[in-house]
């Protein structure tokens, strides 16, 4: 085995884990079943229809609580199973970065 291996890209779940999909304005929220995560997507298995769903942008929850989750997009649909891409964080702007830097300068 080489010293580049970096492991598998994707962990694949033998059953769906139960987590839950919601509206970024929390309009709407879906149970489903996560069958394989990355760091960058999961496969989903969404059970009944997802039709009238607005599927652009949600959250998909990992902990019955919703603290754990991550902000996601709707990649491909085949049935029940979906595959969604997981979005980064928008960094957030310091305020007054500029103040402080001029205040140190004098």
């Amino acid at each position: 085995m080489s010293d580049d291996y970096k492991g598998p890209d994707r962990v694949m779940f033998s059953r769906g884990y139960g987590v839950c999909i919601m509206g970024i304005d929390g309009t709407w929220r879906r149970d489903c079943f996560l069958n394989a995560i990355s760091d960058t997507d999961a496969i989903l298995t969404v059970e009944g229809s997802i039709q009238g769903l607005n599927l652009k942008e949600f959250f998909l929850l990992l902990s019955s609580t919703g603290l754990a989750y991550r902000r996601c997009e709707l990649v491909r649909v085949n049935g029940a199973e979906i595959d969604v891409q997981f979005l980064k964080a928008r960094k957030k702007k310091k305020r007054g970065a500029g103040a402080s830097e001029a205040a140190m300068e004098v």
